[in-house]
């Protein structure tokens, strides 16, 4: 059963010579044309004698991946259609027939009750084809001085930029809930680790504000790719511009571009923009596969750092006592196939010379994976995190494990005059004491602890105790609490810019 909404997944029709697309009321099967007939209602068909192989229409038709653009190239088109008015290559009268016609089949496919057809090729010319039923012949004119090169350029953009507009605001939510649990957990006590061992300890709140700094480094890269996405290459048309006394600028105004293309040969064949959104969002899912792999490994038995919420986890066919945390591990999973994303468009583009090629086609399913993916991932995790418990006990007790004080030892006889080469081997000798005889550093007595150096007193024992650890670290990127809950306002205050 397929969803009748346009947003959703890809249709293939599995016989290209009929029309089976999803409407409001399921499938709407036609019955199949010949290959004739389909092929007189090309736009492009004035130049052929002989009709399009039917293998062919079904391997060249993208309407079942692009159609989900029919928002952005509904705009696109009227912002056009009011251009040529303004510059008087169309009248008011037949501007009103396409704006109104136009607005007409956006209701049509919004209430699923749009004739999709694959013969048609692709969205661009099914809505104009559709238009042209609607109005009549004024309808052919909306194509004045563009080409379906510029058009689905546009059309891309646009949609590009209104998903990275979406996905800051799921970025925005998801870092305001890992300030929440900051602040929450800024002084509980776990073990920092370093190639998954205990190295020092640190701050729960401390380590979920590592993970914000991972997400606001990836809002800031989707803040300086849209710069880039929202130039607007209409006009350019199909690769060397048009005759027609054109205004880019107005066109550009009315949907919202900062800028038009300098050059309309690279604006019809830049991929560019998307590569860029593909790399930013690659990076952005490795962030996120790796806050996951942490929570899996928390959220075992062997860890019990924290406990994901049985709306986020789910259980085994065979094993009754199995509680997987599935969204983690599918998050972590899903990065490979925005990574995979990456690598094709880089890959499709690296031997296309100028300008358009039909190769360009295979832009839109990694493009639309990648922001689903991107889109999904970001708002499920924000649930699994806001709704996560922290266990301070395990944490505490794994923090105390594996000499994590090592170094306040070491930085403590540097303070005292040792040099630091000498303090790491007298620490060095201690620890390999503390393993043989069982003893945390923190448990040896001031006696134990002198007969590897004199200069340790009783003061000693300030700084081997794990609050003494996290409170030394009062500074600006430290792990004292003080200093977390300051990170987290300025974190805030950030935040609050970018909402506002």
């Amino acid at each position: 059963m397929h969803s009748n909404n346009a947003e959703s997944g890809y249709f293939r029709p599995t016989d290209p010579c009929t029309q089976a697309f999803p409407g409001a009321s399921g499938i709407l099967a036609r019955t199949p044309r010949s290959t004739h007939e389909m092929s007189t209602k090309k736009p492009w068909g004035g130049r052929f004698s002989a009709p399009t192989d039917s293998l062919v229409e079904g391997f060249t038709a993208s309407v079942a991946t692009d159609r989900r653009l029919y928002r952005q190239d509904i705009a696109g088109s009227i912002a056009h259609a009011r251009m040529l008015a303004h510059v008087g290559v169309l009248s008011g009268a037949e501007r009103d027939a396409i704006v109104a016609g136009l607005q007409a089949i956006a209701s049509e496919i919004d209430a699923g009750d749009f004739p999709w057809d694959p013969a048609l090729e692709d969205v661009h010319m099914n809505i104009e084809a559709r238009l042209v039923e609607r109005i009549g012949e004024v309808g052919k004119k909306l194509h004045t001085a563009r080409s379906r090169n510029d058009q689905v350029a546009t059309d891309m953009r646009l949609y590009l930029r209104d998903g990275i507009d979406r996905l800051q605001t799921h970025l925005l939510a998801l870092q305001s809930t890992l300030l929440d649990v900051a602040e929450r957990e800024a002084a509980a006590i776990m073990p920092g680790f370093t190639h998954l061992q205990t190295a020092q300890p640190v701050t729960f709140g401390h380590h979920m504000l590592a993970w914000n700094e991972m997400l606001e480094r990836d809002r800031a890269r989707l803040i300086d790719c849209r710069a880039r996405v929202n130039v607007m290459p209409l006009g350019s048309a199909a690769l060397a511009g048009t005759s027609f006394p054109i205004d880019r600028e107005f066109t550009a105004g009315e949907l919202g571009f900062d800028h038009v293309s300098e050059n309309s040969l690279d604006a019809v064949s830049d991929r560019d923009f998307i590569i860029e959104f593909l790399s930013a969002g690659a990076l952005l899912m490795t962030h996120l596969s790796r806050m996951a792999e942490e929570l899996t490994l928390w959220s075992s038995a062997q860890f019990q750092f924290v406990e994901l919420d049985d709306a986020f986890c789910t259980g085994s066919s065979i094993m009754p006592q199995k509680k997987n945390p599935d969204v983690a591990e599918l998050v972590r999973g899903k990065s490979a196939r925005t990574t995979g994303n990456l690598m094709a468009l880089l890959t499709l583009m690296k031997g296309q010379p100028l300008a358009y090629n039909r190769d360009n086609q295979e832009d839109k399913e990694p493009l639309f994976d990648t922001l689903d993916t991107l889109l999904q991932s970001s708002e499920v995790f924000a649930g699994m995190i806001k709704t996560m418990r922290v266990h301070h006990e395990p944490l505490r007790a794994a923090a105390a494990r594996g000499f994590s004080t090592a170094t306040d030892l070491a930085d403590y006889l540097v303070r005292k005059g040792v040099a630091f080469r000498d303090a790491h081997e007298i620490v060095g000798r201690a620890v390999k004491h503390g393993i043989d005889t069982g003893k945390d550093l923190a448990d040896m007595g001031l006696d134990e602890l002198r007969a590897f150096s004199e200069t340790i007193d009783d003061d000693v024992f300030a700084v081997l105790t794990l609050e003494g650890s996290v409170n030394a670290r009062d500074h600006i990127g430290g792990t004292a609490p003080e200093q977390v809950r300051a990170a987290i306002e300025r974190a805030r205050t950030r935040l609050a810019v970018l909402q506002n």
